[in-house]
């Protein structure tokens, strides 16, 4: 018999709870009221963990941080772990129902102004975004991984506006094998045309 999984703790149903209001809905339209509400904590409980909104901010991005990095290595191996898993990785994520674009991203242009620590959070999750992707490079291309990584958040933005993964996948593949120096379409992006 499995073991029931441990309950979460108040501190953590608040973090899981803001997590998805902040990524659906915006941080800024997203009251502390409602994060109490939904995640059936008490007013005292909420501040004892996070005495202000800002804080469960910088919570919440710290969070999905890591949740966002240990799924884009995972899905990085699952489709090759190399250059060429780069687009059917960020694919999985793009085709996702609850997409909403770069939680880091979205942050930055609703907050930096006021929360300027949103802006190294994020210049941190991106540089560690660009070494996965050097991660599964040869180490004489390992260099291209900056320009690789702006061609995935060019692709996030594209796919957030466009409502379709399609083109955007179909870009970040072509952008990847010409740095790559590839002139054909590579299996993925012949299969994204296809579907």
């Amino acid at each position: 018999m499995t073991p029931a999984p441990p309950t979460p703790t108040a501190r953590e149903r608040i973090l899981h709870t803001a997590h998805d209001l902040f990524y659906r809905e915006g941080i800024r339209a997203t009251g502390v009221d409602r994060v109490i509400a939904e995640s059936g904590v008490a007013k005292l409980t909420f501040y004892r963990h996070f005495p202000s909104k800002n804080d469960l901010v910088l919570a919440y991005l710290a969070h999905r941080h890591q949740t966002w990095l240990a799924w884009f290595e995972a899905a990085l191996a699952r489709h090759g772990q190399n250059a060429h898993a780069i687009a059917p990785a960020v694919g999985e994520w793009l085709r996702e129902p609850t997409y909403r674009g770069c939680a880091f991203l979205n942050t930055v242009s609703e907050l930096a102004g006021a929360l300027p620590e949103v802006t190294e959070i994020t210049r941190r999750h991106k540089a560690d975004m660009s070494a996965a992707i050097a991660a599964v490079l040869p180490p004489a291309q390992a260099h291209l991984a900056t320009a690789m990584a702006l061609a995935v958040d060019g692709a996030i933005v594209r796919a957030q506006f466009d409502r379709s993964a399609h083109e955007a996948l179909q870009g970040l593949d072509l952008i990847v094998r010409s740095l790559l120096g590839g002139t054909g379409e590579s299996p993925q992006t012949q299969a994204c045309r296809m579907s």
